[in-house]
């Protein structure tokens, strides 16, 4: 039996991608799930869990809507496998059931166990190199829970760029030179908030043949899924042109950003057999032009 496993993070995103996508896959029951990727309680995904039986195949869109990270994905799929069920990724197209998929996963475990023997032995060689300067481990003292939840805010509302730090520590009722003290309890380098810059994104998205359909579909899902996470804004009701605000550091992070956005929209459109042309100016007075 083919079962679908789908999961966004919060409560106001969309499942309808996923859950299309796993339905044109063959599953005979979809467990839906709103929990974001981090947390522990995932309903669920423990009653999936629960009921599969030997023979079964569980389906997702992509790896990462299954698991927190490579470590839990690892021990995960391995507890499914004693079980005797497999695994299949429509997105990474990664199918435990044939002996491609198994060695593809096998090195996502190598991968994983080289990794944790990397980060061991520098936390060994940083803690040796700590206790030679004679500096002692141990969680940060002075800050209360409140301060700690105020830290926290701080340090979000500074590194979405949105207000000023005057306007910051008015909401928050603090100082400066505390706004400042919560920053460096945070880690947050002061002075390294991130640019952004406002881009034109001109889209247009076809079918792959006259008989196929989902045209509209297909751009709804780019628009919710892709542009929605950079303060999307149509610049016409029923136009191609959007203005999106992307953060950056870097140009070279500038670059990376523009180049997934385009490949993630080309990804959503080929699920509903569309393709996209599509092109991005800046909106800075520059001539970057993508």
């Amino acid at each position: 039996m083919r079962i679908g496993y789908a999961r966004v993070s919060t409560k106001d995103q969309d499942l309808s991608l996923q859950t299309d996508a796993l339905e044109k896959a063959g599953c005979e029951k979809i467990y839906r799930e709103k929990e974001s990727g981090k947390s522990t309680k995932r309903p669920r995904l423990k009653q999936m869990l629960s009921q599969l039986r030997k023979g079964d195949v569980v389906v997702v869109w992509k790896l990462d809507r299954l698991a927190r990270s490579l470590k839990d994905l690892i021990d995960l799929v391995n507890k499914m496998h004693q079980g005797g069920v497999e695994l299949k990724s429509l997105h990474d197209q990664i199918d435990t059931s044939t002996p491609q998929g198994k060695f593809t996963f096998h090195l996502f475990a190598a991968m994983a166990e080289f990794e944790r023997d990397l980060i061991s032995e520098r936390t060994r060689a940083g803690l040796e190199s700590a206790r030679a300067q004679g500096r002692v481990g141990g969680r940060p003292k002075g800050l209360s829970q409140k301060a700690q939840h105020k830290a926290m805010l701080a340090e979000r509302l500074y590194l979405e760029n949105e207000l000023s730090t005057t306007d910051i520590c008015e909401q928050l009722s603090i100082s400066r030179g505390t706004f400042y003290n919560y920053l460096r309890h945070q880690g947050v380098a002061v002075g390294h908030r991130p640019k952004k810059l406002k881009v034109e994104v001109w889209l247009r998205v076809e079918r792959n043949n006259k008989y196929v359909r989902g045209q509209g579909e297909a751009r709804d899902e780019i628009e919710r899924h892709v542009f929605s996470q950079y303060k999307m804004k149509k610049l016409q009701p029923n136009g191609w042109d959007y203005e999106l605000t992307i953060p950056y550091h870097s140009d070279e992070e500038l670059e990376k950003t523009v180049h997934e956005i385009l490949a993630e929209a080309s990804r959503t459109a080929d699920l509903r057999n569309c393709f996209i042309e599509a092109d991005v100016r800046a909106l800075d007075g520059s001539e970057r032009y993508w």
